[in-house]
């Protein structure tokens, strides 16, 4: 799978948190993203992969033979999005980008007036 693939695939994930819940994460949608996430980490040759409770994922890489003095770098990123717009059901895709408007579904569009940058912008935009 490519890197477009992967990002289509997470993206796809209904992650809606829950203002309300008292509970880390907010939405059970957050731990399945979590869940796929790990599973897929374990599949690329992780070790030491785990979803703890709050939906955390963690996973290691040994370093590259002859860097293991280097320092570690981690990546963190945020899994939930808000329930201000719905989050599940969405279908996403890569547009290669010409110009103009960019038709997000059958109701709705990202107008160039109202984003002006999207004027001088030719590339892909997912």
């Amino acid at each position: 799978m490519n890197v477009s693939d992967r990002f289509l695939k997470y993206v796809s994930f209904g992650t809606n948190s829950d203002e309300n819940s008292d509970t880390c994460p907010s939405t059970d949608c957050q731990l399945e993203l979590g869940r796929y996430l790990a599973e897929e980490l374990k599949s690329i040759g992780l070790t030491d992969v785990e979803l703890d409770k709050d939906g955390y994922v963690y996973g290691f890489i040994e370093a590259t033979p002859g860097r293991e003095c280097d320092p570690s770098i981690g990546f963190v990123a945020h899994m939930d999005t808000s329930n201000a717009v719905k989050g599940d059901d969405i279908k996403p895709r890569i547009v290669n980008y010409q110009g103009g408007d960019i038709k997000l579904n059958e109701m709705s569009a990202s107008r160039s007036r109202i984003f002006p940058f999207l004027r001088s912008t030719r590339a892909a935009i997912s």
